[in-house]
């Protein structure tokens, strides 16, 4: 019987900080030691003396994320050290390769994070402090995250960041808001140097920076105050009035259901309001806006870097047929085109069982297709009325918007044989 084969080497991890070696630890610096082959940015590569650390050194490609598996398969069979900014596992490389080769087949050394370090010397609880990275993404997510009171950390993607970080405070109406820039944080050369927002002029700084933000809001803004739940105000939103509104949003929501990490598409998209807000309960909430209008579909967009979730990704084209290749959704939400032949059934299709199915209405034509999928397949069927108080000449009175039929209900998680081929 031929012996096992060895089991293949681990890939090493080590977190780097700007103090470079002098600040790992024994164990780090003798992986790196041995390693022979060494990969990382240019600028974590120099961090390394050239007489401890022998290795080949390969710098990563642009993009990264594409060039893992190719390098890893390169360089299979060879003691491979890669290096990470602080901690891999934390908005670093560390989750790319645990994808990739699965956790098993690393070995990590983590470092402090810029967090950790920022938040040490600002005297800020790190489980009270909200952190959004704009390395590799807009800065406009950062308009999700601000609040009155709230303290934010912004993972900075250069020299740049600060300035764009205090323009958007700006516009969001956050020009009170006090930044502070923390540079080479951890090194011998580490900086810092703040001012508010509304009156920012500072030159760009170091490259290597996390920018903290103690979020004020200007009472004078112009705009509504944004809550952290679903039904935002109407004039949150650009729209030709093709919009959820507010109360009816919130319900719609409600039904949703959302979830960290699920995925909604929203169909018939309007001003991408439902889409949005869905995004909005949680970073890791992804949609799809789906809209058949090219001007309504720019609109969605404009919508979402507003309001904090540029990540919204935005297809032109009319549903069913432009729902062709999309990615399994969680929850579907239907608010337009609702008697176009084979939506109902091409969204239910599309649903994992246990997947939730919102449909709103407010045509006589469209409820009575909704009655129907009610009687045979269940779930809830509602009719949301919202009235609003006017004046009626000197006095005060009740205007009626127009009620909207909501149906809501869940995918079985399993059909009979018999029933497995039956349209929704």
């Amino acid at each position: 019987m031929s012996p096992a084969p060895p089991p293949p080497i681990p890939v090493t991890v080590v977190g780097l900080g700007a103090d470079g070696w002098a600040g790992l630890t024994a164990a780090a610096r003798s992986a790196l030691a041995s390693a022979e082959v060494l990969i990382g940015g240019p600028r974590q590569l120099d961090l390394l003396p050239a007489a401890d650390c022998r290795g080949e050194r390969v710098a990563w490609p642009s993009p990264l994320r594409p060039a893992v598996p190719k390098l890893m398969a390169e360089h299979a069979g060879r003691r491979i050290a890669v290096l990470a900014s602080g901690d891999p596992m934390f908005y670093g490389i560390g989750r790319a390769l645990s994808e990739e080769l699965g956790p098993g087949a690393l070995l990590v050394h983590p470092h402090p994070s810029s967090v950790s370090y920022a938040c040490a010397r600002l005297g800020w609880p790190v489980e009270e402090t909200e952190v959004v990275t704009v390395v590799g993404r807009p800065v406009a997510r950062l308009a999700a995250a601000l609040y009155e009171g709230r303290r934010v950390l912004v993972l900075s993607a250069g020299a740049a960041t600060p300035n764009e970080i205090a323009a958007l405070l700006r516009e969001q109406g956050f020009g009170p808001s006090r930044l502070r820039v923390l540079e080479q944080l951890g090194s011998e050369r580490e900086d810092a140097y703040e001012g508010r927002a509304d009156s920012w002029d500072h030159a760009p700084g170091d490259p290597l920076n996390v920018v903290a933000v103690d979020c004020r809001r200007d009472p004078a803004a112009p705009g509504p105050r944004l809550g952290a739940t679903p039904g935002l105000p109407d004039t949150a939103y650009e729209h030709d009035g093709q919009l959820t509104k507010r109360h009816v949003r919130a319900a719609t929501l409600c039904a949703l259901a959302p979830a960290p990490g699920e995925l909604l598409w929203d169909i018939g998209g309007g001003s991408g309001s439902i889409g949005i807000e869905w995004m909005r309960t949680h970073p890791s909430c992804r949609a799809v806006a789906v809209e058949r209008v090219p001007e309504r579909a720019a609109r969605i967009t404009r919508n979402a870097t507003a309001l904090g979730v540029p990540a919204l990704r935005v297809v032109t084209g009319s549903a069913p047929t432009a729902l062709t290749g999309l990615p399994t959704p969680d929850a579907v939400f239907i608010g337009g085109g609702l008697t176009a032949p084979g939506l109902l059934d091409a969204a239910w299709e599309a649903l994992a069982p246990g997947g939730r199915l919102v449909v709103n209405t407010v045509t006589l034509e469209s409820e009575a297709v909704l009655t129907d999928r009610y009687r045979r397949h269940g779930g809830d069927l509602v009719k949301l009325a919202v009235a609003h108080a006017v004046p009626v000449g000197g006095f005060t009175g009740w205007r009626q918007a127009m009620p909207v039929t909501q149906w809501s209900v869940t995918k079985p998680p399993s059909l009979p044989a018999n029933e497995k081929d039956q349209q929704i």
